[in-house]
């Protein structure tokens, strides 16, 4: 049975915080709204834009949140069109991707992100050859749903005995142990590693070139 790694994109495979948080405070002025500080806009990357709206203004309704969330798209699709988003790879991990592939792994993206984000994204830095699969919230349900893993499992041909989900926050994880795989937290994105294994991550990295060892020795121990 193939081994599959499923990455989470944002705060794991490209720090793209400052976008984020930039495009989050442009659409609040949009909607004539106080902006959320840039700490709690922080806590949300990797929630579905809706989710992320209702967890940040949880007195609003729900149309208000989903205008929210479109006028969100529209602040990043100006500043993209503008040539001012910056996603840069986290350092090691183009090299990582490159070790798992070469080791035999099926890899696989499961985001917050949409489809034409992420596909922008991982052609900008060269990396979209290594995935078999890429899930997003446009076609699933925000994490922490299972959905994004089952179907990039169905995609290459993988169980959840034989699958790793890694991710930076609590909904990776979440999403991860709803599915019934390996978890593997990311020290270097939005959430603390003590989060992280609070929300049942059976490991956490510090750096990207552990993930290789981790990973094969985590589902050693898993069977």
């Amino acid at each position: 049975m193939n081994r599959l790694a499923v990455f989470d994109c944002d705060g794991t495979l490209v720090d793209s915080q400052a976008i984020i948080c930039r495009a989050m405070r442009e659409a609040f002025v949009i909607e004539q709204l106080a902006p959320p500080a840039d700490s709690a806009t922080r806590r949300v990357v990797g929630l579905s834009l809706t989710e992320a709206m209702r967890a940040l203004l949880p007195e609003a309704g729900h149309d208000d949140h989903l205008r929210l969330a479109e006028s969100y798209k529209r602040a990043f699709q100006g500043l993209r069109a503008a040539g001012e988003v910056e996603e840069p790879l986290f350092p090691g991990i183009a090299e990582t991707l490159r070790r798992l592939d070469a080791e035999g792994w099926m890899l696989a993206v499961a985001t917050g992100k949409s489809d034409r984000g992420l596909k922008h994204c991982l052609e900008v830095h060269g990396i979209e050859r290594f995935f078999v699969s890429l899930q997003t919230a446009d076609r699933h349900p925000s994490k922490p749903h299972p959905s994004m893993i089952t179907q990039a499992m169905a995609d290459a041909g993988a169980t959840p005995t034989n699958t790793v989900m890694i991710g930076d926050t609590s909904f990776d994880i979440g999403m991860g142990i709803n599915a019934g795989c390996l978890t593997v937290g990311v020290a270097w994105g939005y959430h603390a590693p003590a989060e992280l294994f609070d929300e049942g991550a059976h490991f956490v990295a510090d750096r990207p070139d552990q993930l290789p060892e981790i990973l094969r020795d985590g589902l050693a121990a898993k069977a």
